[in-house]
């Protein structure tokens, strides 16, 4: 921490110019093709999570869209200034940020994270999963080696490589921001440190296929989002509502793109392979089906899948609740239901939405303007993403301009301070300044008449 003050202190008089450079250096670190198929390979091999391809193209997709963000964006010095109501606002460091990291993708949101903050010229510790620490501190490595080609402190991007609960609580107590990227323990271990922090809810994000739908291209985006890094991201479809009418169109189009349907006494075997009592006596996800492959949770069930199959589909039932398939899956298990019609649809992406991704995020395919801005009225969730893949989508990609990141808050739904992608933006404080101006005014008259006239006084 005192060798992070250091630093800090050093990059806070530094010029856009300058803080720019050092976010070019550091991105370049863990965007260059040698250094992020290393690390992805060293995350795979150490999470036993997702996979090396996918890993590599979030490397590229998350360092890559947060330059593309703060690319001639203003984070030093006066940011705005409004003539007419006299205020100005100057961009200052938060201080030193306290990152914590999750196991899934340990090294692309160190890469993504370290550009935005370092942009509002801070210094960053990252606390990396216990199961993920050694291909976290080589990204922290590369990242300091890109901060030494331009001079800038190398203590400005540093690790916690002390796997105890202790320092991991010391640290965040210590820092000025916390920003918890993973399980809904660490949130609520940010939260209750006393220190200010950002946090996200559960994921399990679910889609809607409405009957205008371009149904090929709705399974494919929607197949290769569920089995990018074998659904690691929190934006994978956790589940997919059809309608009746495109209903049989849309599975037929699922099981060509590689999926397979799995029934009966299989989808028996699957359910209790997926969920087991753990060693506290719950119902719970089995950590051995955890961002791996159809194949590999096809064969600790016990059942036979056809070569090549990517992702495992089981028919949702109703009551959702009476079948376990409506849970959180983290794999490239996918539920489908069907629903009657658009507003059944909405219903059942409302229950399983705050069943188990509250606030978090939820899709459709569909053009037709009155289905998107329903949901968008009516939707407790922080983000809707229309006609594109989830895992890609609701993070940021170069097909939208939602802010690239991998801390994606879910308000107060989903027990969070904010609704916002948490980016670049969140990581400075701003000082407002004010100067006096002609002062307004009204009169009674003006501001109740039209509420006298039709309630009276």
């Amino acid at each position: 921490m005192e060798l992070a003050r250091k630093a800090q202190a050093a990059v806070a008089e530094y010029t856009q110019e300058q803080i720019d450079e050092v976010c070019l250096a550091v991105g370049w670190e863990v965007y260059r093709d040698d250094n992020i198929a290393k690390l992805a390979k060293m995350a795979v091999e150490e999470s036993q999570f997702g996979n090396v391809e996918s890993k590599i193209i979030k490397h590229k997709r998350k360092v890559g869209g947060v330059l593309q963000d703060v690319k001639g964006a203003i984070s030093v010095g006066l940011i705005e200034r409004d003539e007419e109501k006299g205020i100005s606002k100057y961009a200052k460091p938060v201080g030193v940020i306290c990152a914590i990291l999750p196991a899934t993708n340990p090294t692309a949101t160190a890469g993504g994270k370290a550009v935005g903050m370092l942009k509002c010229r801070n210094a960053v510790i990252f606390k990396p999963s216990s199961r993920a620490r050694e291909c976290t501190i080589e990204a922290v490595n590369m990242m300091r080696e890109g901060l030494k080609k331009v001079g800038a402190p190398v203590d400005l991007i540093q690790v916690l490589e002390d796997p105890g609960r202790e320092a991991a609580a010391e640290l965040m107590h210590l820092s000025d921001l916390i920003v918890a990227t993973g399980s809904g323990a660490v949130v609520r271990a940010a939260y209750s440190s006393g220190t200010p922090a950002y946090g996200v809810g559960q994921g399990n994000a679910v889609t809607i296929v409405a009957e205008d739908a371009n149904i090929a291209e709705a399974a494919s985006m929607i197949r290769g989002s569920k089995v990018f890094d074998y659904a690691t991201s929190c934006s994978s479809e956790n589940a997919v509502i059809a309608v009746e009418a495109v209903y049989d169109q849309f599975m037929q189009d699922m099981q060509a793109n590689h999926c397979y349907l799995v029934q009966g006494e299989d989808r028996e075997k699957l359910k209790n392979h997926m969920w087991k009592v753990n060693a506290k006596g719950k119902l719970a996800l089995n950590q051995d089906v955890i961002a791996k492959s159809a194949a590999v949770i096809a064969e600790g069930a016990g059942i036979t899948i056809p070569e090549g199959t990517d992702i495992l589909l089981v028919e949702g039932v109703e009551p959702i609740k009476s079948d376990k398939f409506y849970d959180e899956k983290i794999s490239p298990v996918l539920t489908i239901y069907k629903a009657r019609d658009f507003q059944h649809a909405y219903a059942l992406l409302s229950e399983l939405t705050w069943l188990v991704g509250r606030g978090h995020s939820c899709g459709i395919h569909t053009y037709k303007r009155e289905y998107i801005e329903y949901l968008g009225l009516h939707m407790k969730s922080s983000r809707i993403t229309v006609r594109q893949p989830m895992s890609a989508g609701n993070g940021g990609h170069a097909f939208n301009r939602m802010p690239s990141t991998a801390t994606l808050g879910c308000g107060t739904w989903g027990g969070n301070i904010t609704t916002e992608n948490v980016h670049w933006r969140h990581f400075m404080n701003v000082t407002w300044v004010n100067e006096p101006v002609a002062p307004y005014s009204f009169t009674d008259e003006e501001m109740w008449g039209d509420f006298w006239k039709k309630y009276g006084k």
